[in-house]
């Protein structure tokens, strides 16, 4: 048979219990990649010596693969003392090789915004960091929320390297299935259905916060 129902609801709970760590996975290492995307560009923006060593850290995370970068968190960082379990190490992983591309895509709302709003506000007495929150920041961000909506949904499709440092995500456990069974077809189609679907909603959530942004500001 190509395809066997019976089969497919049976691995479906299975399948579903490793799609709530991919989700996981996903979430805490987008907030780890915007939180810290934005820091690096805000440190390059108010510190130009400081930005030099962001800068080449930005460089060097976006220039070596994922994979690797998995593989020193959970594989050589022991050896330093510092031992992470791989669901952790994962998601620092995936959150700071994001958090590199973030941070080039908030510095370019931020040099898009008008200089001359920093000077009205020195103008007006504001200090640096209400300047920042109350008048950069508002302006900055909506214009790049569709970029970090991409980051978001290729971020998730990565999620499936975690499997390397024996994560139970969703393709790892797919291929567990495959590997028992035999059977391929239902839980690798299964895992593609997932990640289109969730892909297709986490595209339409950027859509309507992009739109949320534009009426707010």
């Amino acid at each position: 048979m190509m395809w066997d129902w019976a089969f497919t609801f049976e691995i479906l709970p299975v399948l579903g219990r490793a799609a709530i760590v991919t989700v996981e996975a996903t979430v805490l290492g987008f907030v780890i990649a915007a939180t810290l995307g934005l820091l690096l560009a805000s440190i390059r923006l108010a510190f130009p010596l400081a930005g030099v060593a962001v800068t080449v850290l930005v460089e060097l995370i976006r220039s070596t693969p994922l994979l690797i970068q998995i593989f020193f968190l959970f594989f050589v960082l022991p050896k330093a003392g510092i031992v992470l379990d791989a669901f952790t190490a994962g998601v620092l992983a995936i959150g700071i090789h994001y958090a590199a591309y973030c941070s080039e895509v908030y510095r370019a709302g931020f040099e898009n915004v008008p200089r001359g709003q920093w000077e009205a506000s020195i103008a007006l007495n504001l200090s640096s960091w209400r300047t920042f929150r109350d008048i950069i920041l508002p302006q900055a961000l909506p214009p790049v929320v569709p970029a970090l909506g991409n980051y978001l949904i290729a971020l998730f499709k990565e999620t499936p390297l975690l499997s390397a440092i024996a994560v139970l995500e969703l393709m790892q456990t797919a291929k567990i299935i495959g590997s028992e069974t035999f059977r391929y077809t239902e839980p690798v189609t299964l895992v593609g259905v997932f990640f289109l679907g969730m892909s297709l909603v986490s595209a339409s959530m950027v859509r309507l916060l992009e739109s949320w942004l534009k009426w707010r500001y």
